[in-house]
C-alpha cells in the first residue's frame, strides 16, 4: 500500500524507528490502513483525557514515540476489532524485521486501544 500525503504529514516528527516499522508494515500488509495521528500537542492530549479518549497526560504521542493507525475497508476507516487483530501481527512482524521493540494498545490489560502503537518507555525514554 502507499501512504497518502495526509498520512505522510501525520508521520512528521515521529521517531525514525517508529516510522520505519509503519512503512514496513504498509509494504507487507494486504490490509489498507491510514495514519490517524502521530505527534500531538499537550492541549490536545488534555482534551482527550477530559473526554475519556485517553487516560494519561504522559502520552507517547507528545514526544513522537506513538502513532495511531486504523484499517480501511472500501475507502472507510473501520473501528471493528477483528480488523485490528488482523493488522496487529503485520505491525509486530515489521517491528521484528526492523529490530525495533514496539507495544500495541490492543495488548493492554485495561483501556484497550486498537489503533495505538508506541515505542516502549524503557527502550526509548
Amino acid at each position: 500500500m502507499k501512504f497518502t500525503a495526509r498520512d505522510e504529514t501525520r508521520m512528521t516528527g515521529l521517531h525514525p524507528d517508529l516510522v520505519r516499522v509503519i512503512r514496513r508494515a504498509a509494504a507487507d500488509t494486504p490490509l489498507q490502513f491510514v495514519v490517524l495521528e502521530g505527534v500531538r500537542s499537550l492541549a490536545t492530549q488534555r482534551a482527550y483525557v477530559a473526554k475519556g479518549a485517553s487516560q494519561t497526560i504522559r502520552s507517547r504521542h507528545l514526544t513522537g514515540h506513538a502513532i495511531d493507525i486504523a484499517p480501511v475497508v472500501g475507502g472507510v476507516i473501520s473501528w471493528a476489532w477483528p480488523l485490528y487483530y488482523k493488522l496487529a501481527p503485520v505491525v509486530k512482524a515489521a517491528a521484528v524485521a526492523e529490530g525495533v521493540l514496539i507495544e500495541w494498545g490492543g495488548d493492554w490489560r485495561s483501556f484497550k486501544d486498537g489503533p495505538h502503537w508506541q515505542l516502549p518507555w524503557k527502550t526509548y525514554p
